[in-house]
């Protein structure tokens, strides 16, 4: 059914509102800010996963103990009391948790790139699949290389790899927002 509303109709022809837009931007320009001052992102990323921590292990308690009946709750009750304990840790300990964070994400990154590689060669019939295996090989890099200055490299590279990400996600989401319905499929 066509809509004879011209406001309707032109949000009908374009992609996002301007809400979309402006959240786009807000994204562009802290990742601006994150890419800039990547110590202080990396503090506030690592603040961000501590909370996350204590509030994975709170669900994780409530869980225990409402599931009781389900077996295994010695085993739930503990996991949710790490949880806990490691986001207290991250907490009181911003910069040690930066440290780990970053070897983490070191080690992810690598077992992503390896995982990437591998599943390349399963396509590679495929088309396109070169870019997988480029994609692989990127990853494997990278994890290289936040091994090989770690830890001399946690104090900022958390932060950039948050800027740099806020980045490209409030470009796309700017991007996808101004195309017309038609091309957005």
């Amino acid at each position: 059914m066509k809509t004879t509303d011209p406001q309707v109709r032109d949000r009908e022809r374009t992609g996002g509102s301007g809400t979309d837009i402006a959240i786009g931007i807000l994204l562009v320009i802290f990742g601006i800010v994150a890419i800039a001052r990547p110590v202080y992102a990396t503090i506030a990323s690592t603040l961000v996963f501590g909370w996350l921590f204590i509030f994975a292990g709170i669900t994780q308690l409530v869980y225990a103990f409402r599931s009781r009946g389900a077996g295994q709750f010695v085993w739930k009750l503990l996991l949710g009391i790490l949880y806990v304990g490691a986001g207290i840790i991250v907490l009181f300990n911003v910069f040690e948790g930066a440290i780990a964070l970053t070897l983490i994400l070191g080690i992810t990154i690598f077992a992503q790139g390896v995982i990437q590689v591998i599943l390349a060669f399963g396509l590679r019939p495929a088309r396109n699949w070169v870019w997988v295996l480029f994609n692989g090989i990127l990853a494997i890099i990278l994890g290289i290389f936040i091994w090989s200055g770690w830890p001399f490299n946690a104090d900022w590279l958390i932060g950039l790899w948050v800027g740099i990400s806020l980045l490209f996600n409030g470009i796309w989401m700017i991007l996808l927002s101004s195309l017309p319905r038609s091309t957005q499929t």
